[in-house]
């Protein structure tokens, strides 16, 4: 231990946590849609993209940075909308894997109508913020990765604000705990799954943005959301806090297992290696460290 590098042990943990904080956005959209319907919308990620491609079409055809901003954010809430009446609504107390397959086939719908708008091309995309290291103590950060987190920490002040001080946020919460309960009180549960899936749809334009800016976009950047599947396992379908803990969680042990283990067997495990962790805590935890335990009386 007298010869282990402490500082080295920092930069690769603190990289770790600031790359799972973008982990953390992409399953915020999760939680938000399966918190309050129970459907696990695996169209985030085409959502993601289809973000993403909009908002840097519009700004290589010379829209402002704020106008392509607003009009991306305009058409993610309608398309939320849209799915949610359309696809869901009609699906409401159907077993939950006819929900699953819908969002399934909606995640190739979605991607198909991004590449009938704005090609297939790869895109990058400038946020002004150079991805160049930063001295901490003599632990080096990368600047967009400080950014990232800065913006993901704004996202999530914001949800919660409004889930807490809102009047449709507080619908949202009545509807996350009970909805039977909710609808006794006169709560209108397809205006609030409308709203939801407009936060999901503002998340996933925040995340694209991001992701976009780092890895440059294009359609693999849709699967970003297997990475958010472990994130989910580890924190909690249901939680937002759980999303932001087992993002971290995530985020530090893969790049951990990456330098210190990846040697011993060949490299090239950070890929896989927050599987591994997933699985082995589905047979600790299957709820996760947040999420709600199903108990099933006898």
């Amino acid at each position: 231990m007298a010869d282990f590098d402490w500082l080295f042990f920092t930069e690769v943990l603190v990289g770790g946590l600031l790359s799972g904080v973008m982990y953390s956005l992409v399953a915020i959209g999760f939680v938000l849609i399966y918190k309050t319907s129970g459907v696990l919308n695996f169209a985030q990620g085409a959502l993601l993209l289809f973000a993403a491609l909009t908002f840097v079409s519009l700004v290589e055809r010379g829209l402002p940075f704020a106008a392509a901003f607003l009009i991306t954010f305009a058409i993610m809430i309608a398309i939320g909308i849209a799915i949610e009446r359309a696809v869901l609504r009609p699906l409401v107390n159907k077993p939950p894997i006819t929900l699953f397959m819908a969002t399934l086939g909606l995640s190739y719908i979605i991607e198909g109508a991004a590449q009938l708008l704005w090609g297939t091309q790869v895109h990058g995309l400038d946020l002004g913020i150079e991805d160049l290291p930063y001295d901490v103590a003599g632990v080096f950060i990368s600047q967009f990765d400080l950014f990232a987190a800065a913006t993901a920490a704004a996202m999530v002040g914001l949800l919660s604000a409004f889930f807490r001080y809102t009047r449709i946020g507080l619908g949202f919460r009545a509807v996350a705990d009970d909805q039977l309960a909710a609808l006794a009180v006169g709560l209108k549960l397809p205006w609030i799954w409308a709203s939801v899936w407009a936060a999901a749809g503002l998340v996933a334009l925040v995340a694209g943005l991001l992701w976009g800016a780092r890895l440059g976009v294009q359609f693999s950047l849709s699967l970003v959301v297997l990475k958010a599947l472990p994130v989910l396992v580890l924190g909690g379908f249901d939680s937002i806090l759980g999303a932001i803990v087992g993002g971290l969680l995530i985020g530090a042990a893969e790049k951990l297992a990456e330098v210190y283990l990846g040697e011993l067997v060949g490299g090239g495990i950070e890929s896989w290696f927050a599987y591994v962790v997933a699985l082995a805590f589905l047979l600790i935890r299957p709820s996760g460290l947040f999420g709600q335990r199903q108990v099933e009386r006898v």
